[in-house]
């Protein structure tokens, strides 16, 4: 895990000289924790994780300008894809006028060889969210980003993530019941 100062020194190089080495090795740190992030919001579509992972990559790259340190690298980067799968789903709704429409792509390969049936029923109750509600929980639960990060990254209200945190869990909750997942 890279430490404040290394992580400093790295955007610093980045910036300064256009290291193309300090920025892989910021890929290599975070690459793994956004991806999961990204797979999840996606539903489980590996292509569009990979899309949306790499053009996260590459707006953080040709922006790292103007990255001001406020947060963490980490928190600046989760924000960008964050908002990078906003624009995708704005993009589907768009294009298909449902984003029923544009989800079932990535529901009919959500779990895909996936061996343990509680993590298939956290997947389905995840369904049952929309795209923010389902991005909280990811955040929160998955990545344990604190309640002010998620609202830094997600550009809302402490207050407000608070809220939409305590629907899902029941709107989860309620999905499980209703179909029998309950033990």
């Amino acid at each position: 895990m890279l430490g404040r100062l290394e992580e400093i020194s790295l955007i610093a190089r980045c910036v300064a000289a256009d290291d193309r080495r300090a920025f892989g090795r910021l890929v290599e740190e975070y690459q793994d924790g956004l991806r999961r992030f990204v797979f999840n919001l996606t539903g489980g579509d590996a292509a569009l994780t990979d899309d949306l992972a790499q053009e996260t990559f590459i707006k953080a790259y040709t922006n790292m300008r103007s990255f001001k340190g406020l947060s963490r690298f980490k928190t600046w980067l989760y924000t960008i894809a964050y908002r990078e799968y906003v624009s995708y789903v704005r993009t589907c709704r768009e294009q298909a006028g449902d984003i029923d429409e544009a989800r079932s792509l990535a529901d009919d390969s959500q779990c895909a060889g996936s061996g343990f049936e509680s993590d298939h029923d956290v997947a389905v109750a995840l369904r049952a969210l929309n795209e923010v509600e389902r991005s909280l929980v990811l955040l929160f639960y998955m990545e344990d980003q604190p309640i002010k990060k998620i609202a830094t990254i997600t550009g809302l209200p402490e207050g407000t993530v608070k809220v939409y945190l305590a629907r899902a869990r029941t709107k989860m909750a309620n999905y499980l019941k209703k179909d029998d997942y309950e033990d």
